[in-house]
């Protein structure tokens, strides 16, 4: 005898599970946020992992297991490959999260285009728009003549039986918020239908090897919605970042099982689609002015690249009692930190100053190299003192006041080269076995005091 559905309360943001009602979840302390759901018995049969060949998984030994290595799949976008770790796996399944109207359907109408063109199969799976909406799009990006399928459906059993007719190698699914699974009551993007489906995808990736691209919608904080579940479920969780009203975009990896996750992909949004920023660090630097006070450029890394980027900063006497500090694409405690080593090391008496500093170009530096650039920032914007043109800064700065070295410094240097700067302030401990590019001087400091001396003497 079947057993009786029964009523619980499921909390959206966390997926905390409670058997009756509460106003504020316990687990994560929001309100309002606990909604009805029946519970019921799911047929057996979708929970086992069945390939779509018929072949059930069954317990092997470690010794017996034959590895076959997969060649990744290579798409025109570069910076897409450098992100997902150097291209794509067939099996893995990919979640892209980003603001709505950033592009992230855009990316990957493009990126189904590309493995089509490679000989594969594409499913191109939309629960937000027509097949008519999508030959809109695809005609704007020049790709509408591609042979791939398009499939405007939300229910996951017809798609799971459209996946095992069809034999694609990738699938998109645009959003996960959107699907449902027939057996469960609850409403679409729900923490129950987001659960379930992806784990019926998650089903079909690893038991026949279908690389499967997930768009996932983002909260109002900018974290993927639905149970924090959903990114420890999928092998990669890529973010799209970026202002609407600027045309570059960021594509961010904070999880991938097949590569690093410091990597970053920069392309410029256009009418005719995305393109990929090859050399973003001329892009970041293009704009600027020449003498102006306030200004200093660092040679950040974001993963294996190294990237050009000016932090800007304006210092001016504050009008009411609290000086007010603001940050855009800077770290808030790492800026106010360095204020007060500013203050007590080197003198600057920056208490009643306000203080706005942010990363030219839309984006976000958080590593320990680029706090001498900030610190020469916002000396040269309170002093009135300009930097030169062709110099640059890379260092961390210790609560002492002492420039500690930092990683990756002979790729800095030759980047910083490669654009024609010719002279870099770098930690005195960073010098070592190497040779600096020809036409480049470098400029050893050991502490804060030391480097603003040299700065603005």
């Amino acid at each position: 005898m079947a057993k009786k559905s029964k009523t619980q309360f499921i909390c959206q943001e966390c997926g905390y599970v409670s058997p009756k009602y509460l106003g504020r979840c316990p687990n994560c302390g929001n309100w309002n946020t606990m909604v009805e759901e029946i519970e019921q018995n799911h047929p057996e049969d979708r929970r086992n992992r069945v390939s779509l060949t018929g072949e059930r998984a069954q317990p092997t030994k470690l010794k017996d297991v034959v590895f076959k290595k997969e060649t990744r799949v290579q798409t025109e976008l570069a910076e897409l490959n450098r992100v997902l770790g150097g291209g794509v796996v067939p099996g893995s399944l990919v979640l892209i999260g980003g603001d709505p109207g950033i592009g992230k359907s855009t990316l990957l109408l493009q990126v189904s285009h590309q493995l089509a063109a490679t000989g594969g199969i594409v499913l191109y799976v939309s629960g937000e728009e027509s097949a008519q909406q999508i030959k809109l799009r695809a005609e704007r990006l020049g790709s509408s003549d591609t042979d791939f399928y398009l499939y405007a459906e939300t229910d996951m059993g017809e798609i799971s039986r459209t996946i095992e007719n069809l034999k694609p190698d990738y699938v998109i699914i645009d959003s996960i918020q959107t699907m449902t699974q027939p057996d469960i009551t609850s409403v679409a993007g729900s923490v129950s239908q987001v659960r379930e489906t992806t784990a019926e995808l998650l089903k079909l990736a690893k038991t026949n090897g279908i690389a499967i691209f997930i768009v996932g919608h983002v909260t109002k904080e900018g974290n993927i919605a639905g149970p924090r579940m959903l990114e420890h479920m999928v092998d990669t969780v890529l973010y799209f970042e970026g202002e609407k009203h600027h045309s570059f975009r960021i594509l961010r990896a904070v999880k991938n099982r097949f590569g690093s996750t410091n990597e970053i992909g920069i392309f410029e949004m256009r009418e005719s689609g995305l393109v990929e920023v090859a050399n973003p660090s001329q892009v970041f630097l293009e704009e600027r002015l020449e003498g102006a006070t306030g200004s200093a450029i660092v040679v950040a890394m974001e993963g294996s690249r190294p990237i050009l980027v000016e932090v800007q900063a304006l210092v001016t006497p504050t009008v009411f009692g609290n000086a007010k500090r603001t940050t855009t694409g800077l770290d808030f405690n790492r800026v106010s930190l360095i204020m007060a080593v500013l203050e007590k090391r080197a003198g600057l008496l920056l208490q009643n100053q306000d203080a706005y500093l942010k990363a030219a170009g839309g984006v976000k530096l958080n590593e320990p190299a680029i706090d001498l650039a900030v610190a020469v920032a916002i000396a040269s914007s309170y002093k009135e003192n300009g930097t030169e043109a062709t110099e640059c800064f890379i260092g961390e700065i210790g609560l002492t006041g002492e420039i500690r070295r930092v990683s990756s410094i002979e790729q800095r240097v030759k980047e910083a080269s490669k654009l024609g700067f010719k002279k870099i302030y770098l930690p005195k401990n960073n010098l070592g076995e190497w040779t600096p590019p020809k036409g480049i001087e470098l400029i050893p400091v050991a502490t804060l005091g030391e480097t603003l001396r040299k700065v603005f003497r």
